[in-house]
């Protein structure tokens, strides 16, 4: 049984570390980070909860089956591969597109390869939790 204390601890820290998982995501392709550690910070946050609250509130904090969450980053990271051959280019070429380009302004910058890095994201967050909630609800 945990404490009054970890558990209001935990939901401050969840929410911190999911914010912070997000964040290595989205710096990834020009900085270190990535959809490999952002899901690894993220299934720590989800991680800290079970140890808290136990694995069945944290599949109902999840609310989707972590299997399902891996399989679905599995099909975006195959997709965003698939993009390079519409412009007849090879798989898994990085494809731009600039939303609200101007003349003097090349716009925002979204990539296949920011599509890619969200698949591995989840697909590290889906298989972590699996590992992790099937290790827990063994013991």
């Amino acid at each position: 049984m945990t404490s009054l204390i970890v558990r209001a601890a935990t939901r401050l820290l969840v929410g911190l570390l999911l914010m912070f998982s997000i964040w290595m995501l989205l710096r990834g392709h020009n900085d270190p980070g990535g959809g490999f550690i952002g899901g690894l910070i993220g299934a720590t946050g989800f991680i800290l909860y079970a140890i808290a609250h136990g694995s069945k509130a944290a599949r109902e904090a999840l609310r989707l089956d972590p299997q399902t969450i891996a399989v679905s980053g599995l099909a975006v990271a195959f997709l965003a591969g698939l993009a390079g051959l519409i412009p007849g280019d090879a798989i898994f070429t990085g494809q731009w597109l600039f939303l609200g380009a101007t003349e003097g302004d090349k716009g925002l910058p979204l990539s296949t390869i920011l599509v890619f890095d969200l698949g591995v994201y989840l697909v590290v967050l889906g298989a972590v939790l699996t590992l992790v909630f099937a290790l827990e609800e063994e013991i």
